[in-house]
């Protein structure tokens, strides 16, 4: 078999024909990043997303970006609530607001909406985590609101919620992220707005039969971020050399329970890294630390079985840095279609049975992370862009 009987042009007819080589239909269609801020990339994936609407009946679109912050880009997409301007600076983490496919991703969806009754969704399924972790105040005074009655009140009153929670900027402290002593997630508040999030979490299943499909998904959600977030905090405090593998882990676990609760409304594309949508362990050096977890993709695969599925992206040329010959990315460089959809099995097959096994790429860019040709066998499929531009 040749490498060109593996692979076929990247269109609508493609990415169809690649669901139903699959064993079962997807619920999560994780499409992965080998670099984030490529916007050829970003521009594949909204014409996947387009088509995959329009003929395969998704209904839904989620990507790595702060959860909570995506409610502001649901509402948009979903009701024309705000403007597309502020949705796009305050409805994204991570900086992804500023990208051009980003944005006419989020103006197609509007108006996609504007003409079906059958309405779009958009997910964030990060946690309210970029390099430190956010307040659970969100979260928490969010869920709080939900809970009906006088409950609510045995808990915690509002008024002891507050004061425990205290100023936002002492949980988002940034110096946090690289010393635990600057962290708040072992104080006594700390340990104490866990236990009321827990009493929180139990009372919402108390009550929910009388909350609307709505305000059940959103207090899930809360309760999921607010429980997670505590944890996380609790985990930055820690001074063990454990505790960069231990926080990675806790974020693709908290991502894993978002995407649960994405395939819950339908089939969805989702957008992330590589390393957060692959089904095995993410491994990253970290400074003289390996850091290995288990990816969000993995933990979602446990759950999901067949119905979740993964398109790593891959890219041949990323600017300046040019893949050599005897590598994965080199060897796809000699299809003759600048954009195009890889059967990964199928490759993992040709490279097991070729004469020279290719060599693991190692790429100028810290930020590119390289197909590894001994991995190509969990993948389903890859989606390779033949030259790039980078930016970020």
């Amino acid at each position: 078999m040749d490498i060109k009987d593996t692979a076929r042009p990247l269109d609508g007819a493609g990415v169809s024909a690649f669901l139903r080589s699959l064993p079962a239909r997807p619920r999560l269609l994780g499409l992965g990043e080998a670099r984030h801020f490529v916007e050829e990339l970003g521009e594949v994936r909204n014409e996947i997303f387009r088509h995959l609407v329009e003929h395969e009946g998704y209904r839904s679109f989620a990507i790595e970006s702060d959860c909570l912050m995506g409610l502001v880009v649901d509402d948009y997409v979903t009701t024309g609530a705000g403007t597309l301007d502020d949705v796009m600076e305050r409805g994204f983490s991570h900086g992804f607001g500023a990208l051009t496919a980003n944005r006419e991703l989020v103006r197609w969806m509007r108006a996609y909406n504007e003409e079906h009754d059958e309405k779009l969704r958009f997910f964030g399924f990060d946690g309210p985590l970029e390099y430190w972790a956010a307040s659970p105040r969100q979260a928490l005074t969010g869920l709080y609101a939900l809970l009906d009655g006088p409950l609510p009140g045995t808990v915690v009153s509002r008024e002891t919620l507050d004061t425990l929670l205290g100023p936002d900027d002492r949980w988002s402290n940034e110096a946090a992220a690289m010393d635990p002593s600057q962290s708040i997630g072992r104080s006594a508040d700390a340990r104490r707005l866990r236990l009321i999030a827990d009493d929180l979490v139990a009372l919402l299943e108390t009550q929910a039969p009388q909350l609307s499909a709505e305000d059940g998904d959103r207090a899930a959600l809360y309760a999921r971020t607010a429980v997670g977030l505590l944890r996380y905090h609790y985990w930055m405090a820690d001074a063990s050399p454990a505790r960069w593998t231990r926080l990675s882990a806790l974020r693709d676990a908290m991502m894993a329970a978002n995407l649960r609760a994405v395939a819950e409304n339908g089939p969805a594309l989702v957008f992330a890294s590589n390393l957060h949508l692959q089904r095995d362990k993410s491994v990253m050096p970290f400074g003289d630390q390996q850091l290995e977890w288990w990816s969000a993709g993995a933990i979602t695969a446990t759950h999901l079985g067949d119905r979740y599925a993964f398109l790593a992206s891959a890219f041949g040329a990323a600017g300046d840095d040019i893949p050599p010959p005897d590598t994965v990315e080199g060897i796809l460089s000699t299809l003759p279609w600048d954009h195009c959809l890889i059967d990964a099995r199928r490759l993992a097959e040709v490279v097991t049975k070729a004469v020279t096994k290719p060599a693991p790429r190692v790429s100028r860019d810290f930020a590119y992370f390289p197909l590894d040709p001994a991995r190509l066998g969990v993948i389903d499929g890859v989606v390779f862009l033949k030259q790039v531009a980078t930016r970020g």
